[in-house]
């Protein structure tokens, strides 16, 4: 066989795609680098088979290499940090930073345009009143950006307008030649099945419909970080309570003495508002120490307060911080409330999370006034401590 013969037969063995091999489509870069020659190298013997397979290898090479993208990710971090939080507000997103074809995915809806996506946000609104809370907006890829967010809605539609919860992460791809969002999945963290139209991600929606009545009153302010399908994590402002000793966290003693100093049984006579919820708490594991509390209007701060009448009353006040919250309903006896915070502690353990020794009861309803099915009970441990990822 002719030795020209032989190289162009070598190197089409050595080009040539294998069975199973993917079929990689390439722009090619017409700009010559400087490193690779792209010049056939001159010489006397033409029959230099390793010179010209060498030619080759680098002729492909640089053919190959794809042009670098001028996407500025970290901008588009910053604007996403501006533009978010107007999801559902009167201004709404900047649809121009978004392709026409824009694929939006959560586990019950999708959409494959950007007015189809504004038109999911417009029914969001009015349907449900949806609080946005942007946590954070980060770079997770060379072209994808990760969000991370809480959506708190009322579904005013009916009477009781239950509130639905959901926190999760938005994977949001960027489409490398117009440097605009091509893609929002949206990932929640209360279900592992966030495929579209997931009948878990239905379920999670129906359970949140429950009846809840929780009374028009002020209650400690506190965020929620991340909702699971067993706890919420929430962020709690401080806040100031009355408390003294009772029985048993189930128990009512004590309610009378606290809710004595807001009726006006303090040094001022100062009638404070009724508020929402009445905590018990313990702080060890034996549950053997218990003490009864009633939150204080927010406006309050604890050194213009008045003393209260009995020494057994006491003004303490609460730092804050993190908390696991189980929410349920039904009369919340002690065993319920024992079982309820084993379940939230080992649930707590098993993510990997730090919970302090003890934990609360928050009743958020008269027993003598609302039906057991449903009153608003939750128990709260506090964690150590929390990082949101």
């Amino acid at each position: 066989m002719p030795k020209t013969m032989a190289s162009a037969h070598l190197s089409n063995h050595l080009f040539r795609r294998l069975p199973g091999d993917p079929v990689i489509s390439r722009r090619l870069n017409t700009t010559k680098p400087t490193a690779l020659p792209l010049s056939p190298p001159k010489s006397s013997n033409s029959g230099n088979l390793n010179q010209k397979l060498k030619w080759v290898v680098r002729l492909s090479l640089a053919e190959q290499s794809p042009p670098k993208s001028k996407v500025d990710v970290n901008r588009l971090v910053g604007f996403l940090y501006e533009d978010l939080p107007h999801l559902f507000d009167d201004q709404g997103i900047d649809r121009t930073a978004y392709d026409e074809r824009v694929k939006f995915r959560d586990p019950i809806t999708k959409h494959d345009t950007i007015s189809g996506y504004l038109f999911n946000i417009a029914f969001l609104r009015n349907l449900f009143r949806p609080d946005f809370q942007l946590h954070w907006v980060k770079q997770t890829g060379p072209f994808e950006i990760t969000t991370r967010w809480t959506m708190v809605m009322k579904f005013i539609l009916l009477p009781w307008k239950p509130e639905l919860v959901f926190t999760g992460t938005s994977i949001m791809g960027i489409n490398p030649e117009t440097g605009k969002f091509c893609s929002h999945v949206d990932y929640w963290d209360s279900i592992e099945n966030n495929d579209y139209f997931s009948l878990e991600g239905l379920s999670d929606v129906k359970k949140q419909l429950w009846i809840y009545k929780t009374p028009d009153l002020e209650s400690p302010r506190y965020q929620i970080m991340k909702r699971t399908a067993n706890y919420e994590v929430r962020k709690y402002w401080p806040f100031v309570v009355v408390e003294t000793d009772s029985d048993k966290l189930s128990g009512s003693t004590g309610f009378n003495a606290v809710t004595g100093y807001i009726f006006g049984k303090n040094s001022t006579k100062e009638k404070i508002p009724m508020t929402t919820p009445v905590f018990t708490q313990t702080s060890d594991g034996e549950m053997s120490k218990v003490s009864i509390q009633i939150f204080l209007p927010s406006n309050k701060e604890i050194t213009s307060l008045p003393d209260p009448d009995g020494e057994a009353i006491n003004l303490r006040k609460v730092e804050g911080g993190i908390a696991a919250v189980s929410k349920f309903s039904g009369k919340p006896t002690e065993d319920v409330v024992h079982e309820k915070e084993k379940e939230l502690r080992s649930s707590l353990l098993k993510d990997g999370l730090r919970p302090k020794m003890g934990c609360l009861l928050a009743r958020y309803n008269d027993p003598g006034r609302t039906w057991s099915f449903m009153m608003r009970n939750e128990v709260l441990i506090w964690l150590e401590e929390f990082v949101l990822d």
